[in-house]
């Protein structure tokens, strides 16, 4: 057995030694120990880890921009002569490109001082030279809004099913769903304004939730995988689009050209800063598909079953929640959403189908929905991070001669890095964060280190670990076996004394005799 020291002081003052009335003084709040658990909050933060994140993705993104530079590689075959002009180069070509991609995806300053200049040399001052310089610098920001507002609402949709426990893929084929229907309806029905665009809108999600429907029949009545259910679907939509569009009934006289007729004008979304930016009210269907999300599985009894059967289907299923039942709604609820912004994405920015209509938005929404961890608030803004590496990319391409590829690079190296949070906390040294006990029961196996306990009246009992190990043992066999199986070691009797018990006796059970 190990030694027990104490080091409490006999004759210790009114309220300091063991059970004082007053008990132990409260301990003292510093700044230290308030900056520690302030620290350790963002450390364990999910903020961190995505800040963190776009940071490794941009530095590996510079690697890639330095490696591509024309100027960069010839200034190396000079380096140890003139090693400043190699690190010039390096810094040129990191902010050029990344200044070209902040500038086509936010505000154009160069734009903007372009426009102002020429207004003032044709005579213009005041106002008529701010509103001109103001659109063209903020054209940036009106194309990332534009590319956006589908890719939030198409997020959105996938946002349910992947909270429901279901990973679907079909995005694309809901989504086509919804541009061919919402399309038709646009171009072939002579509607009244207004009345024409609410049924070109409706037609859309009834499309992509009839899609997605599908799916989830074959999932509840037959058991079939979501998986590849919807990318077998996606293939269906995407060769039907391309059957449709060499039919008269989309394309009228010119079969050949894999186009169809432009939708009407009173089916279009109006758009919102005029004729000179492409900016619509697809917008403001952004809002509402956010806000739906939100309601549906947060505030309403279809989205708790949805999350009931997401987090556990048994569990569910006892609570009288059907899981069959809940796939269908969910993949046709999440295809309702997709087939909403194809709807929107004709209606507003394409105004015809064509064969290449649906582009990546549907396989970028499942990336904007993990990216946003299925939330409203982080769909929205990953939604805007993706459409912004889109707009300013092609700026960044024809600006600096950087490929278009490298920001599908720094995408997918943002998600694999917000995908493993404990490789982002090693990377910045807060590897304890996510396994905060390796470091002690590394200790604990080399036993350099004892446990340590303090009293309430402020000494030390030092225990061993083979002490903390028999402790441990005899609590575990008495929860099993009760108190009376608790593994006390048995008193020595006294060979002299024929009174002496040959086991130990209960002190509470003698005071009971």
């Amino acid at each position: 057995m190990s030694t027990v020291a104490d080091t409490t002081a006999a004759g210790s003052a009114p309220g300091v030694g063991s059970g004082g009335a007053d008990g132990p003084p409260p301990p003292e709040h510093t700044a230290e120990t308030s900056l520690a658990r302030t620290l350790q909050r963002i450390a364990r933060s999910d903020l961190l880890v995505v800040v963190m994140s776009f940071v490794f993705a941009f530095l590996i993104g510079s690697v890639l921009i330095v490696i591509a530079n024309e100027q960069v590689r010839q200034s190396l075959t000079y380096f140890f002569a003139r090693p400043g002009d190699t690190l010039t180069a390096i810094w040129e070509a990191v902010t050029g490109a990344y200044g070209a991609l902040l500038r086509g995806a936010l505000f154009d300053n160069r734009a903007f001082t372009r426009t102002a200049e020429s207004v003032r040399e044709a005579g213009g001052s005041g106002m008529y030279v701010l509103l001109p310089a103001l659109g063209a610098g903020l054209r940036p920001l009106t194309e990332t809004l534009t590319v956006a507002t589908p890719l939030i609402i198409a997020a959105a949709g996938m946002a349910v099913s992947f909270r429901a426990g279901l990973f679907n893929i079909g995005g694309t084929g809901q989504l086509i769903a919804g541009t061919m229907a919402a399309a038709f309806v646009g171009f072939a029905l002579p509607l009244p304004t207004g009345v024409h665009l609410l049924a070109a809108l409706i037609a859309g999600v009834v499309a992509g939730g009839v899609w997605g429907g599908i799916a989830g029949f074959l999932k509840a009545r037959f058991g079939a995988n979501e998986v590849i259910s919807t990318i077998m679907l996606n293939w269906i939509a995407t060769y039907l689009l391309f059957f449709s569009l060499k039919t008269e009934l989309f394309t009228g006289a010119s079969s050949g050209q894999p186009t169809s007729f432009a939708v009407r004008e009173t089916a279009l979304l109006p758009k919102l800063l005029g004729d000179g930016f492409r900016l619509h009210a697809g917008l403001l269907v952004v809002a509402i598909a956010v806000a739906l999300l939100w309601w549906l599985m947060s505030r309403s009894t279809l989205g708790f079953h949805f999350r009931a059967v997401g987090s556990n289907p048994r569990a569910a299923q006892v609570a009288g929640i059907s899981p069959t039942r809940t796939a269908f709604l969910v993949l046709a609820v999440a295809g309702a959403l997709v087939g909403l912004a194809g709807a929107v994405h004709v209606l507003g920015t394409e105004r015809r189908l064509t064969e290449g209509i649906a582009g990546n938005i549907g396989f970028d929404a499942i990336t904007v929905a993990l990216l946003g961890r299925s939330g409203p608030i982080g769909i929205v803004l990953a939604g805007l991070l993706f459409a912004g590496l889109s707009t300013g990319g092609r700026l960044m391409e024809t600006s600096q001669g950087v490929p278009l590829d490298l920001v599908q690079v720094i995408q997918v190296l943002v998600v694999l890095f917000i995908a493993a949070p404990p490789l982002v906390r090693t990377l910045i040294g807060l590897r304890r964060v996510d396994n905060p006990q390796a470091g002690g029961r590394g200790r604990r196996r080399r036993g350099d280190e004892p446990a340590a306990a303090t009293n309430a009246a402020g000494g030390s009992v030092a225990i061993t670990s083979d002490e903390t190990d028999d402790t441990t043992a005899d609590d575990d066999t008495a929860r099993e076996h009760g108190p009376s199986h608790r593994a006390d070691p048995p008193g020595d009797p006294d060979p002299a004394d024929p009174c002496s018990p040959s086991d130990p006796v209960d002190p509470q059970q003698e005071e009971g005799r």
